[in-house]
Formats: structure tokens, C-alpha cells, sequence
């Protein structure tokens, strides 16, 4: 059984409430994805996340072919991270961990996935040539967005240059 793993970081130049209260919201999960996805969502009436709660999308990620996903969120801690889990959808195992830290100047967002395909061996050969191409286009997307809604973080450089005297 072959699990991958999908790791993205990101800064933001936000507030920690501000990233949780878009993060958390999965009517904001269309924002960020691409349009060529068809991403819709069938069913959500809370509008606070909690851990239980179920989610059901429609994608369509290749060839036009729509799919139904359904997701639950299986753990929440404000304003640090949540979990969601698929129960129905296009991969045999789907874990996603959405972490949210407070750094100087903004936020760290983190994002794991780790996911397992269908089909054996055949899904295993489709990897890197379909899914994984597709899945570092949706989160690259989505780090666009993410820029273009919160703007750019910028480092802070160092002020302080020491210079010591060679002897």
C-alpha cells in the first residue's frame, strides 16, 4: 500500500483570526480552487466548523467528469488547525491537516496531506504523470489566490550587520 504526501507552506501578511475565519469556511474553498475544477458545494448549513461535521462537493477534476466528494471534519482547535477526512470521493485514503501559526509580521499556514490512490498498481503508475501534476497545479493555485486576496509576505531583513575584526 503505497500513502503520498503532499507538503505546502505558506506566509501570509495577516491576523491569525483573519486566516482562520477564511480558512475554516468551506464556502471559501471554491475561491481557491481553479474554475476548471467545477467545484460546487451540495451541502453545508453550519457556519461554524466543528469536528463532525460533513461536507459534500462536486468536482470535476479530469476530462469533464463530474464527482462527488464528501468530506468530515474530524478535528478542530481555533485558531490553530482542522482536519478533514474523505468518506466519499476519488481517493482510497484522504487526510488533510490545515495548520495555522502566528509568526512575526503575519501567519505560517501549513498544509499535509496524505493520500492514497485507487486501483492498485494502476493508480500507483498514474501518479506521477496525472495526480501528483494535478495536485501541485491546485495547491500553486491556491497560493496564487491566497497572495492575491492577503498580498505578499515580506521577510524582514536583518537590520544589524556585525562585522568582527579578523585578529
Amino acid at each position: 500500500m503505497k500513502i503520498y504526501t503532499l507538503h505546502t507552506r505558506q506566509k501570509l501578511p495577516i491576523s491569525v483570526e483573519e486566516a482562520w475565519n477564511f480558512l475554516s469556511s468551506p464556502e471559501n474553498l471554491k475561491t481557491i480552487t481553479p474554475d476548471y475544477m467545477g467545484f460546487d458545494i451540495i451541502s453545508n448549513n453550519a457556519e461554524t466548523m466543528y469536528p463532525g461535521q460533513i461536507i459534500q462537493y462536486v468536482v470535476t477534476p479530469i476530462a469533464g467528469i463530474k464527482t462527488k466528494w464528501v468530506t468530515e471534519i474530524t478535528h478542530v482547535r481555533e485558531p490553530e488547525y482542522f482536519v478533514d477526512e474523505q468518506r466519499f470521493g476519488p481517493y482510497t485514503l484522504w487526510h488533510h491537516k490545515h495548520f495555522i501559526k502566528e509568526i512575526e509580521g503575519g501567519i505560517e499556514m501549513e498544509d499535509i496531506v496524505d493520500y492514497k490512490l485507487p486501483f492498485g498498481i494502476l493508480g500507483r503508475l498514474a501518479h506521477p504523470f496525472l495526480v501528483a501534476p494535478k495536485l501541485k497545479e491546485i495547491f500553486s493555485y491556491r497560493k496564487e489566490k491566497l497572495k492575491e486576496l492577503f498580498g505578499e509576505f515580506e521577510e524582514k531583513q536583518e537590520k544589524d550587520i556585525k562585522l568582527t575584526k579578523a585578529s
